[in-house]
């Protein structure tokens, strides 16, 4: 089966989805904040950043959706992809010219900087930081290699991809069996055999069982982002799942107990600018706004629940700083998530809130009690839970 036309089709599909995954994660990376330190120092490839907007609500779900979502399931395409050209990967001699050095390096550096994203994005969804260096830093470094090997790839590739892809045609593949499958006439480039022996499947069964693949990891990811039923069928995404019972059963990436955070007693105090503190029922006692909001993860989950608590920007009004230009959150987490840096737009939002309830009930701990921040369209990363103090600045 092996030849220019298979290779081609499933290049053609990355060539489509591959530059969504790379948008999407490069506008994750503005969602993040580099002025949240995350990713850490990355020297000339740091991006030009903008306030990530808190409208629509769901533009972090959306695009951390997408990027994670769309890249679990590409994942039987890129190695149905390597596949189809294993051969010329072990050519020997590996080079020949000084275009083809450049060729192979190119290529090494795509196919190695390919499966180390996918190797640390699906480790990062398995388990709680398992890596001896930042992930974030990691698969930041990680997508610019691919990116640049990508681009230069296509660059090379390009012409040969249309000449194949029109050399045969897709509706009749699919209607070829086994028994009429033949090879492809050899190629320039050594991915036919020359003495290729009889195939065990058709190029449509190839495609099938590729497309079967990519169904199946959609069938068993979808959940973490549509909810309902489907959330207990995303088995390939443990840190997705409900903990948690009735009103507080949503997903959860980081527990107290990982975070080693214990109840707080009556004595808990939320600091206002160093100047001001609110006991648990002072904060009940003020105004209380209720939102529907969704909390997103870089893991790819993301759950829509009803929120009720004290607006931000009015906590903001009473420490003495209307209209704040940012708000730095700390909480008893001593973990590196345990603080966040909000810009003015998000800490002045209608909907921002220092959670108090979810779903008519009060907070869990796993979920933030006695307070946790939520703003819309902000990573779930710093919707900071177990909030212990919140500086609003004016500058």
């Amino acid at each position: 089966m092996r030849g220019p036309w298979l290779t081609s089709v499933f290049g053609a599909v990355l060539l489509a989805c591959l530059p969504l995954v790379i948008i999407t994660g490069l506008l994750d990376y503005v969602a993040y904040g580099p002025g949240q330190g995350i990713p850490g120092a990355v020297g000339l490839l740091h991006l030009p950043g903008f306030d990530w907007p808190t409208r629509p609500s769901w533009l972090f779900r959306l695009t951390q959706g997408l990027h994670v979502g769309l890249g679990l399931l590409l994942v039987p395409v890129v190695l149905a992809k390597l596949w189809s050209v294993i051969p010329k990967l072990f050519a020997w001699p590996p080079v020949k010219s000084l275009a083809q050095i450049l060729e192979r390096v190119s290529l090494l550096l795509l196919v190695g900087s390919i499966l180390f994203e996918i190797a640390t994005g699906l480790l990062n969804i398995q388990y709680d930081y398992v890596f001896g260096f930042s992930f974030y830093t990691g698969h930041y470094i990680g997508a610019w290699v691919f990116i640049a090997s990508f681009v230069a790839h296509v660059s090379l590739k390009l012409p040969t991809m249309v000449r194949a892809l029109r050399s045969r045609s897709l509706r009749k593949e699919l209607a070829t069996p086994l028994a009429e499958t033949v090879p492809e006439p050899p190629d320039q480039f050594g991915l036919v055999a020359p003495e290729p022996a009889a195939p065990t499947v058709s190029r449509r069964g190839a495609l099938g069982l590729v497309g079967g693949g990519v169904l199946l990891v959609g069938v068993l990811t979808a959940g973490q982002t549509i909810g309902g039923p489907l959330r207990d069928a995303a088995v390939l995404l443990p840190r997705g799942r409900q903990p948690g019972e009735g009103a507080n059963r949503y997903p959860i990436n980081r527990t107290a107990v990982a975070a080693r955070v214990t109840q707080p007693g009556e004595e808990w105090r939320l600091a206002l600018n160093g100047s001001r503190e609110f006991s648990r029922a002072d904060l009940l006692a003020l105004p209380q706004h209720t939102a529907r909001l969704p909390i997103a993860c870089v893991e790819g989950w993301s759950t829509v629940q009803t929120w009720t608590g004290v607006r931000l920007r009015d906590l903001a009004a009473m420490a003495g700083v209307p209209g704040p230009a940012s708000a730095f959150v700390d909480s008893a987490d001593p973990g590196p998530f345990g603080r966040a840096m909000l810009t003015g737009d998000q800490a002045t939002d209608p909907d921002a809130l220092l959670a108090l309830r979810v779903n008519g009930a009060e907070l869990s701990l796993d979920h933030g009690f006695p307070a946790r921040v939520i703003v819309p369209a902000l990573p779930g990363v710093h919707c900071t839970k177990w909030v212990r103090s919140i500086e609003f600045r004016r500058a």
